[in-house]
């Protein structure tokens, strides 16, 4: 199989009467309210209708086409039409706002947005401002008239490998997310290494039904757990996002064998009140990343499943996992290397002792290092090299490795926070807020947040006459709010005098604060959390 099209076709013929696609029923959302279960043969029935349009709108091999489509299951049927036309997809995160829908509109250069409705304007008001005509095609009215795209790179080529599925966008450390390419041999790798890894993750063939709570416009949801269900004949649970007092409900509707969590979702589900539905389902396991160790064992202990650790990265497509048993579940241990190949090393790219912190380097085993791995960041070869330095591909991720193999997370190293499951730019952030009347100096870190991972905190140094005020800060925050996707702007900001710099006056953010020092207790930290949520 060269394409996630045809290992679909090949599923389809097998299981036209298995599940595919999953949504639980949820009164609150407004598409699919009751809830809906799409087989195979339904799913391949509309994947054929939506390629016909494609193909009679003229797209072909190497167009593009970016989808608003929130979490609608439609966003893969559409994907899979696509991909057997060789057209890309370039999901949009829904919570991004004008600046942000801009950049990636204009950087991926996509022939057609597909958007819901009741996003249009926004979406129109982007595309408007690029310098080629980006026609805008609305979800609930897909089939009607559209101008032609441009003529694709490679019409008349057939779909292969190599081909790009998809353009996901990623934080990094200059401020712009970076667009990874992603092929079909991502896609199939991704969703191999998954359904191979065993133990107590094992993946039954035709049989499991995986719950995944995450954005479509990740690659957890819409490549790995997406494409182990295509290769395996399974269906993929698709909720509109993950809703703490309804999960174990929908958990028993959907019949779920499997659910995707990230560590926001534990504490959460264990702060509920005890009930029956606790333990009336048919989870086998949760995968996911970020799970507390002190709440591991109290939560399968509770909830009756084991949760495997797991580490992967947009970049990487496969996944390490500690789903052999004995599972390490009291640390931060996340699997061992494998076909995914792992090195420990220190800042000179050296090997550091079993034992000792460094950062995670990965390649694939074999002859071709880069093999299931991202094409490259588009129009940016320079940091896809930089990033794949000695052969080996630089995670930014702070692990060490004990005597059997074993990695335990420790920490992160790029300018990187991880909020929820979001990675967020500091240096994105930090150049909206630099951008304020009042402010002199900025530094965005992380801090830890009980909920959420990390949570974002601006150190500020106001301008001369500026008032260093609660209302002042408050200032700051709605002018972040407005230019920022809610889960980018400062959950807690703090006035300092200053921020120590190096020598050509670059802030060193490691001595903002001693490494024993809570800057969320420092006094004048303003906490805006409660007002830091979506606008709908």
């Amino acid at each position: 199989m060269n394409t996630v099209y045809e290992a679909f076709r090949t599923t389809f013929a097998k299981y036209p009467d298995n599940p595919f696609l999953c949504v639980p029923a949820y009164a609150k959302r407004s598409y699919h309210p009751g809830g809906i279960e799409i087989t195979y043969a339904e799913a391949a029935e509309e994947v054929e209708r939506l390629r016909s349009v494609y193909r009679s709108y003229g797209f072909s091999h190497g167009n593009r086409i970016a989808y608003l489509l929130e979490n609608r299951p439609d966003y893969l049927l559409h994907l899979l039409a696509a991909n057997s036309l060789g057209v890309s997809c370039v999901p949009v995160n829904p919570d991004y706002l004008h600046d942000e829908m801009s950049y990636l509109l204009d950087h991926s250069e996509v022939d057609l947005v597909v958007t819901i409705e009741e996003r249009a304007k926004d979406v129109q008001a982007a595309a408007s401002e690029r310098v080629r005509p980006l026609p805008v095609v609305l979800f609930e009215k897909f089939g009607g008239p559209m101008p032609r795209p441009r003529p694709a790179p490679h019409a008349g080529k057939e779909p292969e490998l190599m081909s790009e599925v998809s353009l996901l966008y990623t934080s990094g450390t200059t401020g712009r997310p970076k667009g990874c390419v992603l092929t079909n041999d991502y896609f199939l790798t991704a969703g191999r290494t998954y359904m191979e890894l065993g133990g107590v993750a094992t993946i039954r063939e035709g049989q499991e039904r995986v719950y995944n709570p995450l954005p479509l416009f990740h690659m957890n949801a819409g490549a790995v757990s997406f494409v182990c269900m295509i290769l395996s004949g399974g269906c993929l649970v698709i909720p509109d996002r993950f809703h703490p007092s309804t999960w174990w409900q929908e958990i028993a509707e959907t019949r779920a064998t499997g659910i995707h969590y990230l560590g926001v979702v534990p504490p959460l589900l264990l702060n509920r009140p005890k009930s029956d539905l606790d333990t009336a389902h048919n989870v086998r396991f949760g995968l996911g990343a970020g799970v507390e160790p002190e709440l591991h064992e109290i939560f399968e202990k509770r909830f009756g499943f084991p949760l495997v650790e797991v580490w992967g990265m947009t970049e990487t497509g496969r996944i390490f996992a500690d789903s052999i048993e004995p599972r390490q579940i009291h640390t931060r241990a996340f699997g061992r290397p494998g076909e995914m190949q792992a090195r420990v090393v220190d800042e000179k790219d050296q090997d550091v002792p079993v034992g000792a912190e460094g950062e995670l380097l990965v390649n694939c085993a074999g002859e071709d290092p880069r093999r299931g791995f991202f094409a490259g960041y588009l129009k940016n070869e320079e940091a896809t090299e930089e990033a794949w330095q000695g052969g080996w591909f630089h995670t930014g991720d702070t692990v060490r490795q004990d005597e059997s193999g074993m990695l335990y997370f420790v920490d992160r190293k790029k300018n990187i926070i991880r909020r929820s499951g979001e990675n967020i730019a500091a240096a994105e952030v930090e150049a909206v807020l630099q951008a304020h009347d009042d402010v002199a100096k900025v530094a965005v870190i992380a801090v830890k947040d009980e909920i959420r991972e990390e949570e974002v905190m601006a150190c500020i140094v106001l301008m001369e006459g500026v008032v260093s005020s609660e209302e002042t800060a408050r200032k700051i925050f709605d002018y972040s709010n407005e230019a920022l996707a809610y889960f980018k702007t400062p959950g807690w900001i703090l006035f300092l005098e200053d921020l120590p710099t190096t020598g050509t006056q670059k802030i060193q953010k490691t001595r903002i604060f001693g490494s024993d020092v809570d800057p969320r207790a420092e006094e004048g930290a303003v906490d805006f959390r409660s007002i830091k949520k979506k606008s709908k």
